[in-house]
């Protein structure tokens, strides 16, 4: 993968993005699963919304990650009312796999059958307003290989409709990545990955196999912000006010872990180098780990659109530096 001033290759498929990809779950506003548990990270305002895509977009942005589940829907539906006509200049990333109600906004499950794919795919098309999906996602992070399999070979004859034009997995698990990896229009594996939890098997992978390695919870879900102190009350709406076992740094209702906070600490006088903001410099680690990483941080304004996309200007960390990060946190 190619980085060619502020654009990357994505993978295999020869599309080219913004090295910076934002990334629309946080746009989605508030949703829950059925035991009630917050899965969005509380409420949005979708005019807000708007401005900040299209803020993006002016400022060189034109990689969108969303998922069918975010808002039970509301994401797509507001990304695609975002992009509007300017649709043909972006590349749009959505995922499925989960199952909800969009008039609760609840998640009730999951479902990995081919029959539900081709389904999900009709209403995320229609929702985001567009006739096909640039990259289309499984997003169930631990299906059953054999299933996914099945599911890889529908997204083959989803490219050949016209539907799709590359598909990824969006799972933390190697073995399980390299599973759709064997599809010719297969592209991309999207994981998790930030200067605070490395992924050197999933990195790996991507660079050996030629794939996109789309960064997802590139801040760590905000801690790399600098925006957190320990005792900070998140809204009740907020997934990081009652963390789920996937979700470390964050603690039941009382906000960011003081242990977190104090390696966020110790790395920022690497990471806002350069005239870096804490943000950009994460960002920017990103970028040096492997040219083949998008990072997609989140976003609910357009002042976190603007700081988000001038990391694009300052580029990534040196060698030097990235030696340094992982002396400080004794890697």
């Amino acid at each position: 993968m190619e980085t060619k001033g502020h654009t990357r290759t994505l993978g295999r498929s020869g599309i080219e993005v913004s090295a910076l990809g934002f990334g629309c779950w946080a746009i989605g506003g508030e949703w829950w699963d059925a035991a009630g548990q917050p899965l969005g990270w509380g409420k949005v305002d979708d005019e807000e919304s708007v401005r900040a895509v299209r803020r993006a977009l002016d400022l060189g942005v034109t990689f969108f990650d969303t998922a069918d589940t975010y808002g039970a829907g509301h994401s797509e539906h507001v990304l695609g009312r975002a992009l509007g006509r300017r649709r043909s200049e972006v590349v749009v990333a959505t995922k499925w796999g989960n199952i909800f109600d969009e008039e609760t906004r609840t998640r009730t499950g999951g479902d990995d059958t081919p029959a539900y794919a081709r389904r999900a795919l009709t209403a995320s098309l229609r929702r985001l307003g567009t006739d096909h999906i640039d990259l289309y996602q499984l997003h169930l992070s631990d299906a059953d290989p054999e299933r996914a399999a099945e599911l890889r070979d529908l997204c083959e004859e989803f490219v050949s409709e016209g539907l799709i034009r590359a598909y990824a997995w969006s799972t933390d698990d190697p073995d399980r990545a390299a599973v759709f990896a064997r599809g010719p229009h297969c592209t991309a594996v999207q994981h998790r990955l930030n200067v605070l939890q490395d992924a050197s098997e999933l990195v790996a992978l991507c660079e050996e196999l030629n794939l996109a390695s789309v960064n997802r919870s590139p801040l760590a879900m905000g801690l790399l912000t600098g925006k957190h102190m320990p005792g900070r009350v998140l809204e009740s709406g907020d997934i990081r006010s009652a963390p789920p076992a996937w979700l470390p740094g964050f603690s039941e209702g009382g906000g960011a872990d003081a242990e977190w906070l104090g390696r966020v600490e110790a790395l920022r006088e690497i990471l806002t180098s350069g005239g870096r903001t804490l943000t950009q410099g994460a960002l920017a680690w990103l970028w040096a780990r492997s040219p083949r990483t998008v990072p997609i941080p989140g976003f609910r304004s357009v002042e976190q659109a603007e700081e988000n996309a001038g990391a694009l200007e300052r580029g990534p960390l040196t060698a030097e530096q990235l030696t340094e990060v992982d002396t400080v946190l004794g890697r």
